[in-house]
């Protein structure tokens, strides 16, 4: 009890910056922003249809898309550019408790400081357009417009029948979030590790990692290397397994008629990437040389 108790408090520590850090105001300001500007053509839409909107689905058409999920991914960048967080109660913890319970406090903040910041994501979609939305667990007849003519395309909102036809809309959220925030947990930890490994190159890293996953997106190798309709369905369904961003992307996955990922199998890569990263960090840290040059004001 007693190291759980410390790794809680080293968890909190970390939580104590942030009313004070321009930096966290920063990254979740920007996600607000992003929220609002990719969000709003759902509502523009729906305004000048006069239709209403189930509560999550500027949420849904918003964050079911892959370069939305890049977008918002990188204000993580910003969020745990500078962990660890090696401020003036960093040495005292070292002290009074040992490196395990210090990595395992920063790796629970980091655990819980990305589920925030996803949470933060959809509630912000749910205020901007929650004068327009109903609760109920169904579709709108916005959602049947954006999906069922075509329009959802040519004003680039992600609108797919399939999510439709075999979804309901709490159903799909959950879905949706819990895609975000592995993709978003691998991508934090691959930034802590790397800072710690190399020196504040997690910046670097985590920003490879997203690169890594839109040049594979099946989208843009198409388009790179013009290919026909055969060979797109092939890279389609290749891909769709070795980018982490499409791993991140509801529909893009098997819903009962492709060979593409099932869900359960993208919750696995995510859960495994990540408890491998942190085991990477535990064992960096045994080795990893703290150096304190003196003490804030």
């Amino acid at each position: 009890m007693t190291k759980l108790r410390q790794t809680a408090i080293t968890a909190l520590m970390n939580f104590s910056r942030w009313p004070h850090s321009p930096q966290i105001w920063l990254s979740f300001g920007l996600g607000f922003i992003a929220c609002f500007l990719m969000s709003q053509k759902v509502v523009d839409f729906a305004a000048r249809q006069d239709t209403l909107l189930q509560l999550f689905e500027p949420f849904l058409w918003t964050f079911g898309d892959a370069n939305s999920i890049l977008l918002i991914s990188l204000c993580l960048l910003l969020l745990f550019g500078d962990m660890p967080n090696l401020g003036n109660e960093a040495p005292l913890f070292l002290v009074r408790t040992s490196r395990f319970c210090w990595m395992a406090g920063q790796l629970l903040y980091l655990t819980l400081a990305t589920t925030l910041f996803v949470l933060f994501i959809l509630l912000s979609t749910c205020v901007l357009c929650g004068a327009r939305a109903f609760s109920g667990n169904m579709w709108s007849e916005t959602a049947a417009i954006l999906g069922y003519s075509g329009i959802g395309e040519s004003i680039a909102v992600p609108a797919f029948v399939k999510v439709l036809e075999l979804t309901l809309p709490y159903q799909c959220t959950l879905h949706i979030f819990g895609l975000m925030l592995g993709y978003s947990l691998v991508l934090s930890a691959l930034i802590f590790f790397f800072n710690l490994l190399k020196g504040k190159r997690g910046m670097l890293a985590g920003a490879a990692f997203s690169g890594f996953g839109f040049f594979l997106t099946p989208q843009v190798v198409t388009d790179w290397f013009r290919l026909g309709p055969t060979e797109s369905r092939i890279a389609n369904i290749l891909f769709g397994w070795l980018s982490p961003l499409n791993h991140a992307t509801y529909y893009m996955h098997n819903f009962g008629y492709d060979n593409l990922p099932r869900l359960g199998d993208s919750y696995l890569v995510f859960g495994a990437a990540s408890l491998a990263v942190y085991l990477l960090a535990f064992w960096r840290v045994r080795k990893y040389s703290f150096n304190f040059t003196g003490t804030e004001r």
